[in-house]
Order: structure tokens, then sequence, then C-alpha cells
């Protein structure tokens, strides 16, 4: 069972309405957004990582969701697997360190014993309050604009040099083990926003879920995917690099749909990230690529998606 057929299968069950059909990235209850988020060692993050980078980006992926919503964190619960006392040691130095950069509470949570040669899993929960709008995937419209806020790739592009060198460093390295959620600029753009997602999983599949939810398709000019110096010295910037960067996944970029009257960027927005539309939703179901050469045919993989039978890190290099 793959990831998109075990939430079809547990959509029966999720029938409340704060649910939202589990088509988003988080629950909206009672003026709350909740969201949950995991880290198993193998597929998010490698043996060989810092522990301490483990625990920042278990915090930073759940106010990724949270950002994403435009909502402002508060607290976490944590799900927390006991291994050997150095690592564990630094994992909650790296989780106390996000804690205290976003001032998020650690209210609560669990703790397991898992065999020894078991792989380690850490869960988080966020807790966020609403603001006056929080955007779903499912509100986007046929004549929208998308907009990515943020840059893609770097972290697949970091991923790429750890599987050549597992003692590889650099910004991109930094930002694979160490992402920021961009949570002033979700608030700022949540208000406005049709629809709003993170991009966790890669640009394209994570398109694809929005364009499902919203019941449209997309036109995407892929020369305009918004790219950091840092992955263009390293990978360039043609065709297929951007292909890369498109489906790599843990860019915890926010990916929005806009009214086609609105220019997000005439808003009042933070002077970082970069805020760049990369194309619109259209009618009908799928969706298009092109550059400046033309039609783009659509990868065969769109992005990272989580099947018992090969999750891994490796499934991304």
């Amino acid at each position: 069972m793959n990831e998109a057929d075990l939430i079809e299968r547990l959509r029966r069950i999720a029938t409340h309405p704060a649910a939202r059909k589990l088509q988003d990235d988080a629950a909206v209850l009672d003026g709350l957004v909740l969201t949950q988020d995991s880290l198993a060692e193998g597929v998010h993050f490698l043996s060989t990582d810092p522990p301490a980078s483990v625990g920042w980006k278990l915090v930073a992926v759940n106010l990724s969701d949270l950002a994403a919503k435009g909502a402002e964190p508060v607290a976490a619960l944590l799900s927390f697997s006991l291994s050997q006392s150095d690592w564990d040691s630094g994992v909650i130095d790296g989780i106390g360190a996000a804690c205290e950069s976003y001032g998020i509470a650690l209210i609560g949570g669990d703790t397991i014993a898992l065999p020894p040669d078991a792989p380690r899993v850490y869960g988080l929960t966020a807790i966020g309050r609403a603001g006056e709008n929080v955007p779903s995937r499912a509100g986007g419209h046929a004549g929208d604009r998308l907009w990515i806020a943020g840059t893609v790739g770097d972290s697949a592009a970091g991923l790429a040099q750890l599987g050549d060198d597992d003692a590889a460093t650099g910004p991109l390295v930094d930002i694979y083990r160490r992402p920021v959620p961009l949570l002033e600029m979700g608030r700022s753009l949540a208000p406005h926003a049709t629809a709003m997602m993170d991009i966790s999983d890669g640009v394209l599949i994570d398109l694809s879920r929005l364009c499902s939810a919203s019941g449209c398709g997309a036109e995407v000019d892929l020369d305009s995917l918004p790219l950091s110096d840092a992955f263009v010295a390293e990978r360039g910037q043609d065709r297929a690099a951007r292909l890369f960067a498109a489906t790599g996944g843990d860019d915890y970029a926010l990916l929005a749909a806009f009214p086609a009257d609105l220019d997000p960027v005439s808003l009042s927005l933070p002077r970082a990230p970069t805020l760049a539309c990369v194309g619109r939703l259209v009618a009908g179901g799928g969706f298009k690529l092109h550059d400046r050469n033309g039609d783009v045919p659509l990868p065969k993989r769109l992005g990272y998606e989580h099947r018992a039978s090969s999750a891994s890190v490796d499934d991304r290099l």
C-alpha cells in the first residue's frame, strides 16, 4: 500500500469537519491548527546526520505545515524513541533550540524504547493559533496564479552531496539538515491566498495534490522555479537541473494560489524569502510543464511518495 492508498482508506474514518477530508497539511479545530509529522532514520534522515540537526528538523518540518496555514505556533507534543544516551541528548538539544527559536512550548508527549537495531523514529504534533483565513489545498480556482515562496532543490542537492561524501559540508547540506519554516511569510500570504501548502515531497507531486483537492489542472513554467545561488553553482540551471529541483522534495517552501488580479509582491511581506510566480491553475485536470525551449514532458517520478516496500533516503539520491 502506498501513501495515497492509505490516505484514501483513512478518509472513511476521518469524517469530522476538522479533518478537511484529509486533503490538507493540517486539521483546523476550534480556532487551532494542528499538524503531525514524523522523522524516521533511513527515510527522512541519515544515520550519519548530527543528532541535533534531526531534533531541529523534527520541529521545523511541523512548523512548516503551520506556516502553510498562516498559523502562529503555540505548543507541541513529542513522541520520542529512546536509543543511545549521547544520540538522544543531541536530538533533545536540537528540539530545544528549535522550540526556543520559534517560541513554541513543548507541553507533553510520549516515549518508547525500541530494539537495539531498530531505526530511530520521532514524531511531533504542532499546535498553532489560526489566523483570519486558513487556506487549504482545496480553494484554488482556474485562472489563479501559482507562486512559490522560498527556493527549491537545495535540500535534495545537499542530500545528493552527502550521498557522494558523508562528510560533505556547505550551504546545501545545511539546508537539508536544518530547514527554516517560513512562518512570517505564511502569515503574510494566508489572508490573500485561495490555496496554500508547503512543499515537502517535491514541487510537482505537491502541486498535483493541490490540483486534485481544488479540482483544477495547472501550467508551470520550469524556468520560473526559484533556485538559490548555491544550487545553481552545484547543479546548474538547465532543464535537467530544474527537473531535479522540481522533484527533489524536503524544500519546505510555500506553494500558494492567488487570484490573477492580485500580485502578492505588492503586499506587506518579509524582506525574504524569494517570491516567484511559476504558473497558473487551469480548468480540467493534470498539468503541463514548459520552459524557454517549449513543452517539457512530465517526469516519471513527480516527487517523493512513501511506499511500504521502498521508503528510504536512497530513493531521493
